[in-house]
């Protein structure tokens, strides 16, 4: 129960992931970092500007889904841990 404890006081924050120990992770990174400079450095000011508004519009959604994900996965968490506790 630590962590739950933890999670409530606020000591923990969801969004902030360890993601420096997975290698996957930095690979796709660094390949979407490096696709973007190349493609910004193809684009009219016009272009950059509609891409700057797509990429924050998805960014946008990604924290939407993940913060759904977060709270159907609390959820599913807790009611695992009101079985185990009814056993």
């Amino acid at each position: 129960m630590r962590i739950l404890e933890e999670f409530w006081y606020g000591n923990i924050e969801p969004i902030e992931y360890d993601t420096n120990a997975c290698k996957e992770y930095k690979e796709v990174l660094r390949l979407i970092i490096r696709n973007e400079e190349k493609l910004l450095a193809t684009m009219t000011d016009e272009q950059k500007e509609l891409f700057s508004r797509y990429t924050d519009a998805v960014r946008e959604y990604q924290t939407m889904a993940e913060c759904l994900l977060f709270q159907n996965s609390f959820k599913l968490g807790a009611r695992m841990m009101l079985e185990v506790m009814e056993e």
